[in-house]
């Protein structure tokens, strides 16, 4: 790993020599991500009021303050009143809608971009456009790989070995296996 990239922790190290899943397949996913431009957080701790990345709890799938910073780049001639309407479209409890539809949902959102209301020059309320994704310049969007990131549903609490953030939404979903463990048991 660069300097600077974050930290493993002891715990999350299964000693199995040197074909340890972090060893073996984690640590080169992630050389492969910062091949390609992403940046590096290890996330195993990060939550709480000090979070640098603004995650308060283990509920919390988005990174706001990444997600706010992106907003504000890519739509700089949108007021703050109409981000924070595009943050609280984006982020809406969508648990109790059908997967299918909230999935359909936040891809339109993302593709389209969320509709805000601003206020005109005349006083008029009229509806812009705020973009989520640079969908024509990849470099202009903040790429963020983050690794053992943990979360908390209505059920379970889980550790995702990576998770991709970009702009501060998690778009990408890894989970590695270490060269000696069943896929069907690892899948159970």
């Amino acid at each position: 790993m660069t300097p600077g990239s974050g930290t493993l922790f002891p715990e999350q190290i299964q000693h199995l020599g040197d074909f340890s899943e972090v060893a073996a397949v984690e640590l080169p996913a992630i050389e492969l991500f910062q091949s390609l431009g992403w940046t590096h957080a290890n996330l195993y701790q990060e939550f709480g009021g000090e979070s640098p990345e603004g995650r308060r709890t283990m509920h919390t799938a988005v990174l706001p303050k990444r997600l706010w910073a992106a907003l504000q780049d890519l739509n700089s001639a949108l007021p703050p009143e109409a981000l924070n309407e595009a943050v609280a479209e984006i982020t809406r409890d969508r648990t109790a809608m059908l997967p299918t539809d909230a999935n359909a949902e936040i891809y339109r959102l993302l593709k389209d971009g969320v509709p805000v209301h601003v206020q005109g020059p005349d006083g008029e309320r009229k509806t812009e456009i705020a973009r989520v994704i640079d969908w024509r310049d990849a470099r202009a969007n903040d790429l963020l790989i983050a690794q053992q990131v943990w979360f908390q549903g209505e059920l379970y609490k889980r550790r995702a070995d990576l998770v991709g953030f970009i702009n501060g939404l998690p778009l990408l979903l890894i989970e590695l296996k270490g060269p000696g463990e069943n896929v069907k048991d690892a899948f159970r």
